[in-house]
């Protein structure tokens, strides 16, 4: 009987574990520049100083060994359109000053330049999507590697998540 309990709680653990493991964890990603699904200013965009918003991050898991941060337009007209990635992060980093770069490695973007590069939609509205991952180890990557060799790496390494939406509109 004991050992039928015990067999019973290591699966639940396994279970629980697995299912943190899956993307339960949730890191706080906010921005004191724009709401979630708010307008980001023109600032930070390609009509403004293209310069990155300030973000704060909270909710880091101890087990954190590295962060990753994306920036992409899932509205973009060929698809995901990359517009910074920054990995190997401390996952001590409690925020991002305006116009800065996170100690850590800079990606290649998708205007093909390193750093980070506004929202610039050729039309309509779009929505950006900052994205903070927390792995359980750092990325082997060079500087200037592209976003799906970052996806690549990452892959099975994720241990919690966090996103931040803005929306960006050109002025005619």
């Amino acid at each position: 009987m004991r050992k039928a309990a015990t067999t019973a709680a290591s699966a639940i653990l396994v279970i629980a574990i697995a299912s943190f493991a899956a993307g339960g964890a949730k890191i706080k990603i906010s921005s004191p520049a724009f709401q979630q699904g708010g307008s980001i200013p023109s600032t930070f965009s390609c009509d403004g100083g293209n310069t990155s918003p300030p973000l704060q991050l909270s909710d880091v898991p101890s087990g954190a060994k590295s962060l990753v941060l994306i920036v992409d337009d899932s509205d973009a007209p060929g698809g995901s359109f990359t517009h910074w990635a920054v990995w190997n992060i401390s996952p001590q980093t409690t925020g991002i000053s305006e116009g800065s770069t996170p100690e850590g490695v800079q990606g290649t973007n998708d205007f093909g330049k390193p750093g980070y590069g506004g929202p610039c939609p050729p039309s309509g509205a779009h929505r950006y999507y900052f994205k903070i991952f927390a792995l359980d180890r750092q990325l082997d990557l060079s500087s200037g590697a592209r976003r799906g060799q970052v996806d690549a790496a990452m892959k099975g390494h994720v241990i919690a998540e966090g996103e931040l939406m803005g929306r960006y509109s050109r002025k005619q």
